[in-house]
């Protein structure tokens, strides 16, 4: 099913006008920040890096010594 706006552009293409420019949105500063907000804070950054090396260091413990 079509939304509002392609089918406003639909309509006008067939009248032959032009459609109205989108109306800017502006972000409200109380809205919660998204994930990639929470990966940029550094302890989780830290926290994520340690997780990853021990997660390598058995991986090659594996590979190599077993």
């Amino acid at each position: 099913m079509l939304d509002t706006p392609q089918l406003d552009e639909q309509l006008n293409a067939e009248k032959g006008r032009e459609a109205p420019p989108p109306v800017p949105v502006t972000p409200d500063p109380d809205t919660r920040r998204g994930c990639l907000f929470a990966l940029s804070q550094p302890p989780l950054m830290i926290f994520l890096s340690v997780i990853g090396c021990l997660l390598l260091l058995a991986a090659l413990h594996d590979l190599l010594l077993l």
